[in-house]
């Protein structure tokens, strides 16, 4: 069970920082609309979910603390579901999978399906 969990985390092919597409759930865009993009905020490997900027807001009541003084309704990205977003090449501006490569040092990079352009 361990290792089918160590194989699964392997696979994220998406990093803090990259920009994405949503591709399904009640966030969905259309392929060609980028209103539904945005940045990776957070990578949860073991819960296969990231978190990306200004999209799946939730709403929570939180009570008055020593941290949060006030209380009230915060507003905050809940995780999406890695299976659910598409990492945008930045070179072509498309949502796109992504291929493995091995280079000539032994590294791997990222490579657009699309255009080819090492995303890394």
């Amino acid at each position: 069970m361990a290792q089918a969990k160590e194989k699964e985390r392997n696979k994220l092919r998406i990093k803090k920082g990259d920009t994405v597409h949503v591709i399904a759930g009640k966030e969905r865009g259309n392929m060609d609309n980028a209103a539904k993009r945005g940045k990776v905020l957070k990578v949860l490997p073991e819960e296969n979910r990231v978190v990306v900027e200004r999209l799946n807001v939730i709403k929570r009541h939180t009570r008055p603390s020593k941290t949060n003084q006030q209380g009230g309704i915060v507003e905050r990205e809940a995780p999406i579901h890695i299976a659910n977003v598409m990492l945008v090449c930045p070179k072509c501006n498309k949502p796109t999978r992504v291929r493995m490569e091995l280079l000539q040092d032994k590294t791997k990079v990222r490579v657009c399906r699309h255009c080819g352009e090492h995303l890394d």
